[in-house]
């Protein structure tokens, strides 16, 4: 009875002013709304949002992001001068060592030929860490990029931008050394002469240090200022709204020249780890595909940093699986035991 009277002066309620109402469990307008008169109201609160950033406390956050990427860069760059780096002719697929593994995972051109042999070819720092670009915008809450003005803006890298809005100065050296073409920091480090294996160690420490930072300093700013991604391909847009250039797709046939759907980015976004096979002491000289569920896989940042000598910790031996069997043979001599 009592619910029956709570509907029925809701009904009440609903001829008076024209609108759905049910009691405690929530109002459904039905009224339309003009926009016209609210387009004001939410520029006003735009503007005053934008005088909220950057955030002070993020400034040294950004500073030490745009350092370790600098340093990780060098680093890379100076460590692939000793330990080769293999890639995929047909896709994505890396491999640190001398000879390219012959597990069948390339997929080929756009996913058509899938489970087939890699075809190897020297990579390069590009390989390792991957760039993701994104529009540089003079401020944070500017009007939305449209797709005639998709010219009218550089792309430089996604994290670079993070850190330029969270605060950090675009005109010190010191932070922007490297951060515009990695090509430059491979080519500088031509010229580096052999180092031994004290050295290489030491490098490695710092450079594996240095990617846990910048991926760690990401993973605040991320938390702390808007950064948007798009669900079907790669494209990263750090601002509180995505832009309007109809670039989804187009190096897919699935959607060519589409418009993007963005959601939130996270770490991986920015910072790529870029997971490869991880071959340990007791592993065959070249990966088969038999042991295929017995191999570590990793960050290529860890693979090459522990290549050189480098300690990584504790958190990391899942994915190296360093005590693990080396394959099924040694399974099938346990079973017969």
């Amino acid at each position: 009875m009592a619910l029956r009277k709570m509907f029925l002066n809701d009904l009440l309620l609903y001829k008076k002013l024209g609108v759905y109402c049910f009691g405690n469990c929530g109002r459904f307008y039905a009224t339309k709304v003009d926009l016209r008169k609210l387009r004001p109201m939410i520029l006003k609160r735009i503007e005053k949002r934008s005088h909220l950033y950057p955030i002070r406390a993020m400034v040294p956050v950004a500073n030490e992001v745009l350092l370790a990427r600098n340093f990780l860069i060098n680093g890379v760059s100076t460590l692939l001068k000793s330990f080769p780096v293999m890639a995929c002719k047909f896709c994505p697929e890396i491999y640190i060592g001398e000879q390219g593994h012959l597990i069948p995972t390339c997929w080929g051109y756009k996913r058509r030929a899938k489970n087939r042999v890699h075809e190897w070819v020297k990579g390069g720092l590009n390989d390792i860490i991957v760039p993701v670009e994104t529009f540089h915008l003079k401020n944070m809450f500017q009007s939305v990029i449209r797709h005639d003005q998709r010219f009218d803006f550089d792309r430089i890298p996604a994290v670079v931008e993070l850190c330029w809005q969270a605060g950090a100065d675009p005109h010190d050296e010191n932070l922007n050394s490297s951060s515009w073409n990695m090509e430059t920091a491979n080519a500088n480090a031509d010229g580096t002469e052999s180092l031994s294996p004290n050295d290489l160690a030491l490098i490695a420490n710092k450079t594996f240090k240095a990617w846990e930072t910048l991926r760690s300093g990401v993973k605040k700013l991320v938390l702390a200022y808007p950064v948007k991604v798009c669900k079907y391909c790669s494209e990263v847009h750090v601002g509180p709204s995505g832009h309007q250039a109809r670039l989804c797709g187009v190096f897919k046939y699935e959607s060519f020249k589409g418009g993007h759907f963005w959601m939130k980015a996270n770490v991986d976004n920015l910072v790529p780890p870029k997971i490869v096979w991880r071959r340990r002491p007791q592993d065959p000289l070249v990966l088969v595909s038999e042991g295929r569920d017995f191999y570590g896989r990793v960050p290529a940042v860890l693979d090459l940093c522990t290549k050189a000598g480098a300690i990584v910790p504790a958190k990391y031996n899942y994915m190296m699986k360093v005590q693990g069997l080396s394959g099924p043979v040694n399974k099938m001599i346990w079973q017969e035991q």
